[in-house]
């Protein structure tokens, strides 16, 4: 399984070796174009999915994250799903029903904006259920991902980290200004109060859940444009190393545009 991460010593504040913001947005542009390129052999070959989950903190720039992935794909491709509280009717199912319901088809890139992964660390933080069933939730999940896997499925799990400092500013924002407040609430403050219990939290679920067929990626993302590159290149890598087939006109196909002979 994964490695044992300390996430309170964590620089939530790296750049990834990029001095600025402007040097950043510049190396995003040409990843951002061969995302686009290989989600176009993707959608063409039809055997093999893209599913990437986002998780972390409140106010660690999940929805920030979804959309630096979607703005570099064709949307008709790409299946978007935020998981918020279960429904009764989810409630009635199994914890991943919900989840197996809005993973990515053959084809299709799937962006998880939190997924099943809150059904282990806020039940747990929350003491929502009882340790003797989050528990082992760790290898129901790690048997579900392995089976995506084979299946066809790429799966790229990505942990957003902030200092706490860094998500008392974003709250902030959230509570005072007009277009951000849909995205306020008191609960954040309230889980804000256990910090400490949510890194534990998570950091077992880095070592129990990081598997060679769905890997764990720790984001430092204190800096958006920071975040967003490392991002797009652990997005780039992951497609990489699905090797898409190239796309390829057959030779006696007809040009459109050939004038028919009189």
């Amino acid at each position: 399984m994964g490695k044992s991460v300390n996430l309170q010593k964590l620089d939530t504040g790296d750049t990834a070796g990029y001095a600025n913001k402007d040097d950043a947005l510049a190396a995003m542009a040409p990843l951002q174009e061969e995302i686009a390129a290989l989600q176009g052999r993707l959608l063409l070959d039809g055997t093999q999915s893209l599913l990437v989950v986002v998780q972390g903190t409140d106010a660690s720039g999940k929805d920030g994250t979804a959309r630096a992935i979607g703005s570099a794909v064709n949307p008709m491709g790409v299946r978007m799903t935020g998981f918020k509280r279960p429904s009764p009717d989810d409630l009635a199912h199994d914890f991943l029903w919900r989840i197996h319901r809005a993973v990515p088809a053959r084809g299709e890139i799937g962006i998880f904006n939190r997924s099943h992964y809150e059904d282990i660390v806020a039940v747990r933080v929350e003491k929502i259920a009882p340790k003797e069933v989050w528990k082992p939730r760790y290898a129901a999940v790690n048997d579900f991902e392995r089976n995506l896997a084979r299946e066809g499925t790429t799966i790229v799990k990505l942990l957003l980290t902030i200092s706490k400092d860094e998500q008392l500013q974003r709250l902030e924002d959230r509570r005072t200004d007009p277009v951000k407040r849909w995205k306020w609430s008191t609960g954040d403050v309230e889980r804000r109060a256990r910090w400490d219990d949510y890194l534990s939290a998570y950091e077992d679920v880095l070592a129990e859940t990081s598997t060679d067929w769905a890997p764990w990626h720790v984001v430092p993302a204190d800096h958006k444009w920071a975040r967003d590159i490392q991002v797009l290149t652990i997005v780039t890598s992951a497609m990489r190393s699905m090797n898409l087939p190239e796309v390829t006109i057959p030779a006696e196909e007809p040009s459109l545009l050939t004038t028919p002979a009189k």
